[in-house]
């Protein structure tokens, strides 16, 4: 067999990799969306009695699961469209550097460790979102019922885009290839740890955008929208950073202004 087919072999290859790979990530996508879809519309539908018994009484351990299958599902739906390009980029190294094992099977496992990491977080979140219940800080709707607190998030959320902290994770996320030959790691462990290392680098830039959403409202689905799209312009974008940095102003404006306004109220 000649060079020139077995060029011709590999790029086969590789676009069939892709279509694979890219349906995947599609159907998971779509998947996390219906469901995030769906709960956000059961929480503008619910009727005021119900609405007023899940802010009266104390949640336990099911609402807890509960709360944490919706952030876990919703971060997937959120962050699965600004990963892609790095998932792909994955599965083209596998496949050109002729790794065994499998380069579907690993870049699976490649995404499966990205999700974990947000699957972290989403604990986190839950656990946070059972506190401010607890203490009536937050409504049923799930919106931060404290200007103070809700300002106090903005303003936390704006200065974090300026941190050395958040550039160095929002470096990581824009150069995947730098990520991806420092890091690089052999076989079905390795491509959990390159993911869950991606995944914590990915954490460590959007996880206060996130919080975020207990002021705008976690299940108002046009602000998880909006947020999703910011992430994919400051991690895609040419002038990502920059975008991160002007939604920072806007964020610390906005949020010192929330806190203003309640003080001289």
């Amino acid at each position: 067999m000649d060079t020139g087919q077995n060029i011709s072999i590999i790029e086969s290859a590789l676009r069939r990799d892709r279509v694979i790979v890219l349906l995947g990530l599609a159907c998971i996508a779509a998947l996390a969306w219906a469901y995030t879809v769906h709960e956000a519309w059961v929480m503008n539908n619910m009727d005021i009695e119900t609405c007023m018994g899940l802010s009266a009484r104390s949640w336990g351990l099911t609402d807890l699961f509960l709360l944490f299958l919706m952030w876990t599902v919703m971060m997937a739906a959120m962050m699965i469209p600004s990963v892609s390009p790095v998932v792909l980029l994955y599965a083209r190294y596998v496949r050109t550097k002729g790794c065994g094992g499998g380069v579907i099977s690993l870049t699976g496992l490649f995404a499966l460790g990205y999700l974990a990491s947000w699957t972290g977080f989403s604990l986190i979140a839950a656990l946070a979102q059972w506190g401010l219940h607890e203490a009536a800080l937050i409504s049923p709707m799930m919106v931060s019922t404290s200007p103070v607190l809700g300002g106090a998030i903005l303003v936390a959320a704006g200065v974090f885009q300026w941190t050395p902290l958040k550039h160095a994770c929002l470096s990581q996320c824009r150069t995947p290839i730098g990520f991806l030959m420092t890091e690089w790691r052999e076989g079905a462990g390795g491509a959990c740890v390159m993911g869950l290392r991606h995944g914590t680098y990915c954490v460590g830039c959007c996880w206060l955008l996130m919080a975020v959403l207990f002021v705008t409202g976690v299940m108002n689905i046009l602000w998880v929208a909006l947020i999703a799209a910011f992430v994919l312009v400051e991690k895609l974008a040419p002038s990502g950073e920059w975008a991160a940095r002007t939604a920072g102003v806007l964020l610390a404006g906005y949020g010192l202004w929330m806190i203003g306004q309640k003080l001289v109220s």
